[in-house]
């Protein structure tokens, strides 16, 4: 799997989880301590993010970082 294919996928997964919270990016953003641009740049796969991000993500939509990586369904 390529990078750009992994990070656009990753970016749907975290969309569908916000989505699911019923949360704005603009929510989400304030939530992790980002910039909105930030969050919408890593839904369309457009930024490398690091593990730290990924964890703060997990931690706002309240669920296991392994759910981000599930791009089976």
């Amino acid at each position: 799997m390529e990078y750009i294919d992994l990070a656009k996928k990753f970016g749907v997964k975290l969309k569908y989880y916000r989505n699911l919270r019923n949360l704005t990016q603009e929510q989400l953003s304030v939530s992790i301590g980002a910039d909105v641009r930030y969050i919408s740049d890593i839904e369309r796969g457009k930024r490398n993010i690091t593990l730290k991000t990924i964890h703060r993500f997990s931690e706002a939509l309240e669920i296991d970082v392994k759910n981000l990586f599930n791009f089976d369904d």
